[in-house]
């Protein structure tokens, strides 16, 4: 008897043990799957990711300014920086805990590490919001409002340059930083020598084209590829006609003829992919071009209107139904 119970307490005691060292091998498991700070993304540029306010551009803090109706909002985050923990937008006062509560799930101060299709849309939506500036600007300075074109002018070197220079390095794309900054100059100076001007602007505008045509051909013509930067031009687009609207008045013309910008470079790439939509997809082809147009007449042109043609809220419908559209597309590539 006395056998079969040291038999037993030995068989409790290895059992025991047993346990204990699956239950340490499953929490080393656990601690070593923590998350780092970087994330990878796979989705879409502009499939929800959360906005980086250390680095990102005014374009995309524009989305936090329109989704609080906080006037300047996006400057007011860009001069604070940089932020330890995306609290401190409260702390430092940029704007109130309410405020905040309401977009603390759109912000992180998490490097975002961008790949595959992911970050080939990224970097092509980049260069189209270039494009966009630069097609107001142009606008602009037909119409004789130097003025007006150089903050449009100064977004794609001051702000978006920096954004994509280790794409454009990593593709061995010419460096086009400084004819920007040269057409730039011209403008701050009043653009006195219409021949310089224009030939800086077109000197861009290619430099930019050939950064975009660093992506394979096959690619910029494959239309679920395309609509995807699409959606990006336009999520910006509503963004910036969002923090332009206040009290059914345009209150800040920049972001009102920013929004036009994108969503005349939106509509050419549209254009580009319009024959092999009305082929594959004739039925969301019917939809979107549908709605592009109705999206186009909220800018009637560069000059805002005294009234807005149509309100943040039905610019957004629109983007909303146009972005479910290509989706469906998607899937079916």
């Amino acid at each position: 008897m006395l056998k079969q119970l040291k038999f037993l307490a030995y068989f409790l005691c290895a059992l025991g043990l047993s346990v204990l060292i699956a239950c340490s091998s499953q929490t080393a498991n656990n601690t070593s799957s923590a998350p780092t700070t970087t994330t990878t993304a796979s989705q879409p540029a502009h499939g929800g990711r959360k906005i980086n306010i250390n680095s990102a551009i005014l374009s995309e803090l524009d989305k936090l300014e329109a989704k609080l109706g906080v006037p300047a909002l996006s400057n007011k985050i860009q001069a604070s920086r940089p932020y330890g923990k995306t609290e401190e937008l409260v702390a430092k006062n940029v704007i109130n805990q309410a405020q905040f509560d309401q977009i603390k799930d759109m912000v992180t101060i998490e490097d975002i590490k961008l790949e595959g299709e992911a970050r080939d849309v990224d970097y092509m939506t980049k260069l189209g919001l270039m494009k966009g500036h630069l097609y107001v600007a142009k606008e602009l300075l037909d119409l004789q409002k130097p003025d007006q074109a150089e903050p449009h002018i100064g977004h794609p070197v001051e702000e978006i340059y920096a954004d994509v220079e280790e794409q454009l390095n990593d593709r061995k794309v010419p460096e086009f930083k400084d004819p920007l900054i040269a057409l730039q100059d011209e403008v701050k100076a009043g653009a006195k020598n219409a021949s310089k001007v224009a030939s800086g602007y077109d000197t861009s505008i290619k430099a930019i084209d050939t950064a975009i045509n660093a992506l394979p051909e096959s690619q910029r013509q494959n239309p679920a590829f395309v609509l995807q930067v699409i959606n990006g031009l336009l999520d910006t687009a509503n963004s910036e006609y969002g923090a332009a609207i206040a009290n059914n008045k345009i209150t800040q013309v920049i972001e009102y003829q920013d929004s036009r910008g994108f969503v005349l470079y939106a509509n050419e790439l549209y254009k580009g992919i319009s024959d092999a939509m009305l082929k594959t997809q004739p039925d969301a082809h019917q939809v979107i071009s549908t709605k592009m147009a109705e999206l186009t007449t909220t800018w009637a042109g560069v000059t805002p209107p005294a009234t807005p043609a149509k309100t943040s809220d039905q610019v957004s419908a629109l983007v909303k139904e146009i972005e479910g559209n290509t989706q469906k597309v998607a899937k079916a590539s």
